[in-house]
């Protein structure tokens, strides 16, 4: 049961996060990456609010599943890495929870532009 409500979560999240991006994205034109910007801020708004409720048993573990996991992991892995962020800062951690902002960004960039490399001559 715990698997499906992830995936119907995930589902939906990702044909919202698709749907929303497209629209987003023609409203605003090219030239900057609008869409993933504003997905990404409010998908982390969107999870502080439902891991905060789920804390404080206002929300049960299914809903914590379908909606945070499921749902918010669809729209945007974003927002589990700016939760697991605040996680870092709350418990005092500032120094790793800076760490993995720079080193996830860091190293996300790294591993794109080395796989965009690597398609590229494996691509001819």
């Amino acid at each position: 049961m715990k698997l499906l409500l992830v995936m119907l979560g995930g589902a939906l999240g990702s044909a919202l996060r698709y749907g929303l991006g497209a629209w987003i994205q023609g409203w605003a034109g090219p030239g900057f990456p609008w869409s993933t910007l504003l997905i990404n801020v409010s998908g982390s708004f969107l999870i502080g609010i439902v891991l905060e409720l789920s804390l404080k048993g206002a929300l049960s573990g299914e809903a914590r599943l379908f909606l945070a996991v499921g749902f918010l992991g669809g729209y945007t892995t974003f927002s589990t890495f700016s939760w697991e962020t605040l996680t870092l800062a709350q418990g005092g951690e500032w120094l790793r929870a800076m760490g993995y902002v720079l080193g996830s960004v860091l190293l996300g960039f790294a591993a794109v532009w080395a796989g965009y490399w690597l398609g590229e001559r494996l691509g001819g």
